[in-house]
């Protein structure tokens, strides 16, 4: 969907209530939009992170104009499965991330400078 105001809409079929009542919490999934035209914004919430951000944000439930309370976590799987078809793990968006050259370089030398192998006798020295 191309709006939060299109997203509020659906929530209210799902869930009852006005669609004020959900503009907080889709105008929240699709906050990357400030920093980015691209569809790469939904790497920032689009998952089932997203979803756990979004419940420890807006609490576990939300009472919308009705008083009913509506769980925040089925407003952001109504959210995503709109926009994607489905909700996504975060590891499902990073198998997809392809880390620039730049990056590759540092990690790989830190990688090794994590894993070296470790003198034992060295450490024996140091403990006599």
């Amino acid at each position: 969907m191309s709006h939060a105001f299109y997203h509020a809409t659906s929530s209210v079929n799902a869930f009852g209530g006005v669609p004020e009542d959900y503009l907080e919490i889709h105008a929240w999934f699709d906050r990357g939009r400030a920093g980015t035209s691209s569809i790469l914004h939904r790497f920032l919430s689009h998952h089932t992170q997203g979803i756990a951000d979004a419940v420890e944000h807006f609490g576990k439930t939300i009472t919308i104009s009705t008083g009913r309370q509506v769980p925040t976590s089925l407003i952001g799987e109504q959210h995503i499965q709109e926009d994607l078809g489905f909700v996504p793990t975060m590891d499902d968006f990073i198998q997809m991330m392809v880390a620039p050259r730049w990056s590759s370089k540092r990690a790989k030398l830190l990688h090794s400078r994590l894993h070296q192998v470790i003198d034992t006798s060295e450490l024996a020295a140091v403990n006599d």
